[in-house]
C-alpha cells in the first residue's frame, strides 16, 4: 500500500465505523477495534485512530493473521489511523 492510496482514502472513503482508540495503552486499541468489527457486516469498513506507536505493527499483525484487510494506514503526528475492511464479501 503506497502513501497515495493511504491518501486517496483517507480523503474518498466514507468508513462504516470510527473508531476513536487515542490515549489507550497496547494491547486495548487492537482489542477494541476486534470488538468493532465483530459489530461490522462482512465487507465493511473501520477507520481506527491510536496514539499507542505499537498499534502500527500491531494492526498489520492482526490483519496479515486474520482475513480482514488492512486498507491503508498513516501516520498524523502522534496519531496513527488505520482503515480495516472486515473479512468476506458485501452483499452492495
Amino acid at each position: 500500500m503506497s502513501e497515495q492510496t493511504a491518501s486517496e482514502l483517507a480523503e474518498g472513503v466514507q468508513p462504516d465505523r470510527v473508531l476513536d482508540a487515542t490515549g489507550l495503552h497496547c494491547p486495548l486499541p487492537l482489542l477494541k477495534a476486534k470488538q468493532a468489527l465483530a459489530g461490522l457486516a462482512p465487507g465493511q469498513l473501520l477507520e481506527v485512530s491510536a496514539t499507542d506507536a505499537g498499534s502500527w505493527r500491531d494492526m498489520a499483525a492482526f490483519t496479515e493473521l486474520s482475513d480482514h484487510v488492512l486498507e491503508a494506514r498513516v501516520q498524523r503526528g502522534e496519531v496513527y489511523v488505520f482503515w480495516i475492511r472486515k473479512a468476506g464479501n458485501s452483499h452492495s
